[in-house]
């Protein structure tokens, strides 16, 4: 059996890693984070600003550099490295640079810790998800992506305030891919087990709305400020948690699929059931006739894309 340690080491300590680690240093579900980025001069700043903090938040390392020998004895590794969309680029563009990324970064993380879990943030997040499984040859349980997991908390929030009840008492997922083609499971979304089209605030417009502010949310705060981390930075935490807590917790999160109501070979949000061990299990949602053609159309859309770059 390999050694468990609480070891994190996050690879891009851009704006969402460096959140993350803020997160987990704040929520003290680490004993080290280790920031690594080719920017050493990056990592080590938000590492100097993360250690000057210590006296309020103690028992916990911080190391940086530019090396992925920093990955060995982590127990997860996570990916938020990579090239972000530029004016007048494709998504397919974008894909074929962070492809190349990661065929040189991913193998030279496994050099140095081949028992760790991969988590993916970057983007395209399913593509990458995809490709994180493929370079690092590790079992489908070890590599996934945080998938909808914002996505989701962002429609329970919605649901919550047009209802008026906390949004951990929200029962509801978005699912499919990190992107334009997610949908919403409105099928089994409840409060309390209590279908929302029980309670007297619903309506089906209002839902509708409440799905594109959900999916235009990150838009929205892009244009405003610039970039979305801090909402992220939580959620990495949340399953980083769920991991080394070995909660056997259900989040929303983009895995490999075989057979996912007639879908395989792609990465994409389903919940499941994460600990110590990474995927657990799938939970197979029941999905109705519309929401089983929109997971197959997210599928159709994640392999074209991985099929146009040659990946």
């Amino acid at each position: 059996m390999p050694k468990h340690t609480s070891k994190v080491a996050i690879v891009g300590a851009g704006f969402v890693g460096s959140t993350a680690a803020y997160a987990l240093l704040i929520e003290g579900a680490a004993s080290e984070i280790a920031l690594i980025d080719v920017n050493r001069e990056k990592a080590e700043g938000e590492a100097m600003d993360l250690q000057h903090g210590l006296q309020f938040k103690p028992n916990v390392r911080v190391s940086f550099g530019s090396s992925y020998e920093l990955c060995k004895d982590a127990e997860i590794v996570v990916i938020t490295a990579g090239a972000h969309q530029k004016p007048g680029e494709t998504r397919i563009d974008l894909v074929k640079k962070n492809s190349a990324i990661f065929k040189e970064m991913i193998p030279q993380i496994t050099k140095h810790n081949k028992e760790c879990i991969l988590l993916v943030v970057s983007n395209p997040l399913d593509v990458l998800t995809y490709l994180a499984l493929k370079y690092s040859k590790f079992p489908k349980n070890r590599v996934f992506g945080s998938g909808t997991i914002l996505d989701t908390a962002r429609l329970r929030y919605l649901i919550g305030q047009h209802f008026g009840v906390s949004p951990n008492s929200v029962h509801a997922y978005i699912m499919g891919e990190h992107g334009d083609s997610s949908f919403p499971v409105w099928s089994s979304a409840n409060i309390a087990g209590v279908h929302l089209s029980h309670f007297k605030k619903y309506n089906k417009k209002a839902m509708d709305k409440i799905y594109q502010k959900t999916k235009s949310a990150a838009y929205e705060i892009i244009a405003k400020k610039g970039a979305t981390y801090y909402a992220i930075g939580l959620g990495v935490s949340k399953i980083v948690k769920a991991v080394l807590s070995d909660q056997n917790e259900v989040l929303a999160l983009s895995s490999y699929l075989k057979g996912y109501h007639g879908v395989s070979d792609v990465c994409l949000s389903v919940p499941c059931i994460v600990n110590r061990n990474g995927i657990k299990e799938q939970i197979l949602m029941p999905l109705n006739s519309l929401e089983k053609r929109q997971l197959k159309k997210s599928a159709s859309l994640i392999k074209n894309i991985l099929k146009e770059c040659a990946c």
